[in-house]
Formats: structure tokens, sequence, C-alpha cells
């Protein structure tokens, strides 16, 4: 249900987290730190992570203990400049945000986290941190515990979560916190109108269609699905999506090389132009020359069957917007 675990570094056994816990820090990017992290701190990090791994522990201790690895954040709150030097116990504070992300797919578990204050920690501290691991996993976590729950949803909207979210997926320099951050706006705002309404407050269309213009792939098919996932389920947003030049950034996307994605694309052109008659009358504007693509497209999928659905996508667009025109569509049927 998750997204894939990038880099995951959680042990499978003791063994593992004991050792993770003394070397931590042994593979840091950049020079080590200035303070050494004390012998005791390090002890500590070292047996709280153990706990949590053995099996008597139910999840709910779990969980707890966690959140206090989580707060040994030695020099506070630390906001980004560029990319942080390391901690030595970076490493374990990872690993227990992955835990915590792995408990709380169980809904019971994120319930039982923003009890405990976790999710305030991971916005006030992890979402701002200076590390971009501890940044994506924070996210990572946020959906996790976001995913089909109202109340941790209002929750994390009304102490800020979404433009935090928005800005980190709009200007973070790491693609893994942009890709993951999306993911997390993803599941703030999908069947949940309060997230909508944050989400327009905070010009998040914009925010989508500078990430399909992004250089980052994974980031553009994220984008590009949310928004028809949006224009599927809120069809009113429509006029608000075409006033701001949504179908002219559309079709600048189709412009550029094909990609996967372009599939999303052709499906929000799709709605955008269904009983939306400026929507309609922007596709149909000569110099964008929208038809002409729309029939190249289709020469090029045609046949393909692992791309159907972007060329009944494709032909329902030319359909719609340049039925009765003059064209040139010998050929074309299918």
């Amino acid at each position: 249900m998750a997204e894939d675990r990038q880099g995951r570094r959680y042990p499978q056994n003791l063994q593992g987290v004991l050792q993770l816990a003394v070397d931590a820090g042994s593979a840091a990017e950049g020079p080590a730190p200035v303070e050494p992290m004390s012998e005791e701190r390090k002890m500590w990090l070292r047996e709280a992570l153990a706990e949590v791994t053995k099996g008597q522990m139910d999840e709910v201790q779990k969980i707890k203990q966690c959140v206090d690895i989580l707060r040994q954040e030695g020099s506070g709150e630390r906001e980004r400049e560029g990319e942080e030097e390391r901690d030595e116990d970076d490493d374990v504070r990872e690993s227990a945000l992955e835990v915590l992300s792995e408990l709380c797919e169980n809904l019971d578990n994120a319930r039982d986290l923003m009890t405990l204050g976790g999710l305030e920690l991971c916005l006030s501290l992890y979402l701002c941190h200076g590390q971009s691991g501890l940044r994506w996993r924070a996210a990572e976590l946020i959906a996790s515990c976001a995913q089909n729950m109202p109340q941790v949803q209002l929750h994390l909207l009304s102490n800020g979560a979404l433009p935090k979210l928005l800005q980190l997926t709009d200007s973070d320099p790491n693609p893994t916190v942009r890709v993951k951050a999306l993911y997390a706006v993803s599941c703030l705002v999908r069947d949940q109108e309060a997230g909508l309404q944050a989400f327009l407050t905070n010009d998040g269309f914009s925010v989508l269609m500078r990430g399909m213009q992004s250089e980052n792939e994974k980031l553009r098919t994220k984008s590009a699905f949310l928004l028809l996932s949006l224009l599927m389920s809120y069809p009113e947003q429509k006029d608000t999506v075409v006033s701001m030049g949504m179908v002219q950034q559309l079709v600048s996307v189709l412009r550029t090389p094909h990609a996967p994605f372009h599939e999303h694309v052709l499906g929000a052109l799709c709605y955008l132009v269904e009983d939306c008659p400026q929507g309609l009358k922007d596709c149909r504007n000569p110099p964008l020359g929208l038809e002409e693509i729309l029939k190249q497209r289709s020469r090029e999928l045609q046949g393909k069957e692992e791309s159907q659905e972007e060329l009944d996508f494709c032909e329902s667009l030319r359909v719609t917007c340049f039925r009765g025109q003059q064209s040139d569509d010998s050929g074309m049927d299918r």
C-alpha cells in the first residue's frame, strides 16, 4: 500500500540493530560532527531501538519508543540550508521513522501516533530537518498515517501540514523529498473536502503544474496523476483550473518527448473539455496546435496494446474538440 521504501536501512534482526547503532554515522555525508555524541546517548539510542525490534513488545510500546528516539534531536529544530552535516545518530532516527511508517499502515496505530504527539514532531522538526533522509521519511510517515483516515487528516491539516508539504514538493533540492511530499499531499486532499480547501488556498494546482514541468520523472508522473484524480473527484474545480491557463500548460507538456505520464495529461484534458465551455474553447484555439499534436500522437500509439488507454484519451479528445472541423483522418479509425 505504501510507496517503495527507498534506501531502506531498517535492520532485520537484533544484531543488525546493535551494529547500526554502534556504527551510526560511519557512512556519513560530509565531515563528522564537531561535537561527537556522548557515549551515554549512544547507549540509550542503541538500547531503545533494540527494544523496538523485540517481538514481545506490543505495537503501542514500539510507537512510544520510536517517538522517544525522535525526540532525542540534540541540536533542536534545524531549518534547511542545503544538506546539513549528519549526526552520528541520524541513521537511528531514520530507522525509527521507517518503523513508524510500517506500523502506521494500521489505522489504529496511526491514531495512537497522533495521540502521542509523533505527528507534531514530524511537522515541527523533521519536515524541515537538514538531512534529506529524515525529511523524506517524515513525509512518508505522514502519508502512511493520513491514508483513508479522516481523523488524522483533519489533525494534520489543522496543524498546517499541507503548506509545508506543498513547499517541499515545489522547491526541495532533493528529488526523493519532493516525491514523498507530493505523496503525502495526495493522501491529505483526495476525498477530503477540508484538504481540498487547504490545497486551493495554498495554490496547489500551480504546484502540480510546475511538478509536471520538472526534470524529475516520478514527480511529473505523480503530479499529472493527482491532477487527473482531483478533476475526477471535484469536477466543480474545472473552471478554476482552466482560468489558470492549465490547458495551455498541459498542451505544452504534450509537446515534450513522449513519456508514460502523458496518459494522465491527456486524461486531464479530456475532463477539462467535458461540460466546461472555456476549457473546450482553449483546446480549440488554433495557435495551440492541439489537433495536430493529437493526430501525430494517435499515429504513434496505433497498435501498441500497452498504450491503449492513452490512445483512447487521445481520440476522445479529438472527437470532442475537433469533430466536424476540417481534418485529414484517413486511416485513423480503429
